[in-house]
């Protein structure tokens, strides 16, 4: 059976990847399932397919027209480390059942399901056997493959968990997954940047050339021993990281404490957190010369802030409590609420605004009251950075983060920085590049290519728009390798 013969149904559509890998093989699409207007918009006129074949919403579709193959890129969100990571307890964990009950009732001869790899961690083990077990009772023979999409022909670290399965043994048994191409897409082939030849070791290195194997697990690029990327965080140390203080005009004094409290932030003897504030008492205990009034300055200059700790419950109080208040308030010990303490229950499921405003709450109500003040970095949340960059990548690394539909902190400089010394390497970087503002987003175009989609794929002009399209879809490449492996088992002749 030739390719152009496979009609295909396509569940969870988005702007089409899974269609665009299928069409340009001559597949046949009969049919597409999407609920998001931009995504519709952008399917249709890119394909200049009938919005009429748009079945709708999932959940409302109780038969299929008969097709071979079955693709779905099922809503990722609650098995995403981005997401609450929910599961079958969010509404979308919820669409596997339906997506499944609609293979088991058309019954194509093979299908493909994408989601993010957190549906694979330890903590989803038992939702991703529930999906098994249930494609099994559907009549299919499928297996999970766990693919980076660097692998497969685009400059980007996107590990991605995919199902195959197949109606019948024998093609499933044929089935191998697709290798990974030798010459890899790299950052520099596609970014809209003039680059002059660059020297790397006394080694002219050929820009739109040089590829090196990047493991399935990296997030980032590495060459000769030095990062591809700066990252602007206050949490970790490294050779290419820009911190707070590195950026604003400190003196080594206030560098020195920085430094102290990254270093021990995460020590078990100052809290159960994987990363602890510290009190005055603490510090000085580790250096005595270290005052309040130091530590008060670098929360004026917005590089630490001072978090209430440690609570006494007023045992005198019989104000209302909302269920919420009553429940945190159980985690009491000795009539003391501890902030480590409360983060570490998992029962509470609690996220860092709704912690701060039951604790306000409490506090106004006058049912607890803050014993113990500490210090913390003022940027806590690694994935923001610092002034809203996370990382600057150079036009020499192999791969741009995952594409995401909320957009991300991430940058690419607009020249290249030598590497020499560790020293020499992040200062050049900072006055060629960061305070020079050398470095800007991914344009549209870029962020097509990295996902594999033409240059010209036309998208909303809103960033926030294109981006949340983008960032929701499979790239192309990899759903093309895949569908050569599932054709080469002869399931469809």
């Amino acid at each position: 059976m030739e390719t152009s013969k496979i009609k295909f149904i396509d569940l969870f559509s988005g702007i089409g990847g899974f269609k665009m890998a299928l069409s340009a093989n001559g597949g046949e699409c009969i049919g597409f399932s999407e609920i998001d207007k931009d995504a519709i918009e952008t399917y249709c006129d890119n394909y200049r397919i009938s919005p009429a074949l748009n079945f709708g919403d999932i959940r409302k579709i109780e038969k299929l027209p008969e097709h071979d193959l079955l693709t779905a890129g099922v809503p990722c969100q609650s098995w995403s480390i981005a997401g609450k990571n929910l599961g079958f307890n969010d509404d979308r964990g919820q669409l596997w059942n339906d997506t499944i009950y609609l293979l088991n009732q058309s019954q194509p001869k093979a299908f493909i399901f994408e989601n993010v790899k957190g549906l694979v961690d330890p903590r989803n083990k038992s939702a991703l056997q529930y999906i098994l077990k249930r494609i099994t009772q559907a009549g299919y023979y499928a297996n999970y493959y766990i693919l980076n999409s660097h692998d497969y022909g685009v400059a980007q670290n996107r590990v991605r968990i995919y199902i195959v399965g197949f109606r019948e043994k024998q093609f499933f048994d044929k089935f191998n997954p697709p290798r990974s191409i030798e010459k890899k897409i790299v950052l520099a082939d596609i970014l809209d940047i003039d680059l002059p030849e660059i020297e790397s070791n006394n080694e002219q290195v050929d820009l739109f050339g040089f590829s090196e194997k990047v493991n399935k697990q990296m997030s980032l690029s590495s060459k000769n021993g030095y990062n591809d990327y700066f990252l602007f965080n206050d949490l970790r140390n490294g050779e290419t990281t820009i911190h707070s203080w590195d950026i604003l005009d400190t003196t080594d004094r206030e560098k020195d404490i920085c430094l102290l409290l990254l270093k021990n932030r995460r020590k078990k003897q100052f809290g159960l957190l994987d990363g602890n504030p510290l009190s005055l008492v603490q510090i000085q205990k580790i250096d005595p010369s270290i005052n309040f009034y130091e530590l008060e300055d670098l929360v004026h200059r917005d590089i630490l802030k001072k978090v209430f700790y440690r609570f006494k419950v007023l045992a005198s109080c019989d104000t209302d409590l909302t269920d919420s208040e009553a429940e945190l308030l159980k985690f009491a010990h000795d009539g003391v609420l501890q902030l480590d303490i409360i983060k570490t229950q998992n029962s509470l499921r609690l996220n860092s605004r709704t912690l701060s405003g039951l604790l306000s709450s409490l506090i106004n109500k006058e049912v607890i009251s803050c014993i113990e003040e500490r210090y913390e970095f003022k940027n806590t949340k690694i994935s923001s950075g610092i002034d809203g960059i996370n990382r600057i990548f150079l036009p020499t690394s192999d791969v741009f983060p995952t594409l995401v539909a909320s957009d991300t902190n991430d940058f690419v400089a607009l020249k290249h920085v030598d590497r020499e010394t560790n020293e020499s390497y992040k200062k050049k970087f900072l006055e060629e590049v960061y305070f020079t503002k050398q470095y800007r987003k991914i344009t549209k175009e870029e962020a097509c290519l990295i996902q594999g989609f033409p240059r010209n794929f036309k998208l909303p002009e809103s960033r926030s728009r294109w981006m949340k399209l983008i960032g929701n879809s499979v790239s192309v490449p990899v759903v093309s390798s895949l569908i050569d492996s599932i054709v080469s088992t002869e399931v469809f002749d």
